[in-house]
């Protein structure tokens, strides 16, 4: 559906339709996109008014949208489990008479439900400038203008006193990725928490967990490695495939089967983050024989107390999986273990094999630990000092560019 936020472009042409909407198409074209893509909307918007089976003004608008609308939105504005999840969490955390900072508004749904839920004001922000007008109108459309405001800003340019009237009392995100880290949720919620929020805010989400465990899969092979097409050998190709990002239907169609218990990688504690980088070694588990393809690595959110939602092997959902590829299968049979490598710098997560399979009953090696500063360390729960500066900043350029781009968002 079209929507015409204005009608002055419109205006200053006079003719036929079609003529005018060419004008406006053309005028569309030539405009940067520093804005967000606003006014290109706004202008293709108009002409579609004019002549709405205008071809290269529909082409434009899809383009558009796409660039900056990302197309997740969609499927996780329809997951029922994760919408009804977030509902309950934000019914038992926030309370009447409440302020609440949601930071990541998208389609409005969270704010919305903090307001239901009984908050005095809820201040949604948004960075995205389509994204925000589009929220500012669901909001209206149900109802809820006057006690949500939607700041069409990036919540670190966020200031008490002038874009909110006080701190929050709650603060609402969903701003994770398959491996949690790649929308930057820990640096944007250690600002929030200590910058925007009063003293004990609760959150939700309040802490989250990856996994990882071996996995077989021959079609994760097929799909992400196929050693050749038409008889030419294509296994040159394959270093660029370490990593394989899955969408849901992806996920279903490789048939993973899993080898063993999945093991705790990182915990993160979403009230009090903390920005320090982490690096663990441990030995995933056998139980069944079969062949390992991947490390595949998994999430549990705790939105609330009793409250989860997660994106583990029997997880339905939008969420997609991240499976770490193997340099080359292992044949394995109970009780064997693979020794791993688990690193992440708060925005990335690398996995990789540290050794050989270990048979089962052989003792593991000593675990060598070559940065003291990646040891894994638990995050805070009560107590600790949420008001003192984060550490220096850490660059994937410091290990080479090494580092995974999550997928985004989910």
């Amino acid at each position: 559906m079209t929507e015409r936020h204005s009608a002055e472009p419109a205006q200053n042409f006079h003719g036929d339709g079609a003529q005018n909407a060419d004008t406006l198409v053309q005028l569309a074209k030539n405009q940067n996109l520093d804005d967000g893509g606003l006014r290109t909307s706004q202008i293709l918007g108009d002409a579609l008014a004019l002549d709405p089976q205008h071809h290269e003004a529909q082409v434009l608008q899809e383009r558009l949208h796409q660039m900056f609308v990302p197309r997740w939105h969609f499927p996780m504005l329809a997951d029922t489990a994760r919408n009804r999840a977030y509902a309950q969490a934000i019914a038992a955390k926030v309370q009447p008479g409440d302020v609440v900072l949601d930071i990541g508004c998208g389609a409005g749904l969270t704010a919305m439900l903090a307001a239901r839920a009984g908050a005095k004001h809820v201040y949604t922000c948004e960075q995205q400038p389509l994204i925000a007008q589009a929220a500012t109108r669901v909001i209206a459309e149900n109802g809820l203008s006057d006690r949500i405001t939607v700041i069409p800003k990036w919540s670190h340019e966020i200031t008490v006193g002038t874009d909110i009237p006080e701190r929050a009392d709650v603060v609402i995100s969903e701003i994770v990725d398959t491996v949690l880290l790649g929308e930057g949720a820990l640096a944007t919620l250690t600002h929030a928490m200590s910058a925007l929020a009063k003293p004990n805010a609760r959150a939700v989400p309040e802490w989250g967990t990856l996994k990882a465990q071996l996995v077989e899969s021959s079609g994760l092979l097929d799909q992400w490695r196929p050693h050749q097409a038409e008889g030419f050998d294509l296994s040159a190709f394959h270093r660029f495939a370490r990593v394989a990002q899955l969408t849901p239907g992806e996920f279903a169609a490789c048939g993973l089967r899993s080898l063993g218990p999945a093991a705790e990688l990182f915990q993160f504690d979403f009230t009090r983050p903390d920005l320090t980088p982490e690096r663990t070694a441990t030995d995933l588990t056998c139980a069944a024989a079969g062949t390992i393809h991947a490390v595949l690595v998994s999430f549990e959110l705790q939105l609330a107390p009793g409250i989860q939602v997660a994106n583990g092997m029997d997880a339905g959902g939008h969420w997609g999986r991240t499976a770490f590829l193997l340099d080359r299968a292992e044949a394995a049979a109970p009780g064997d273990r693979l020794p791993v490598t688990a690193q992440h710098d708060t925005s990335h997560l690398s996995v990789s094999a540290n050794g050989p399979l270990i048979p089962a009953g052989e003792a593991a090696a000593a675990t060598v630990w070559l940065n003291p500063a990646w040891r894994l360390r638990r995050p805070v729960r009560d107590g600790g000092d949420r008001t003192a500066p984060p550490p220096a900043a850490w660059s994937p350029a410091d290990t080479g560019g090494a580092g995974l781009p999550g997928q985004p968002c989910h």
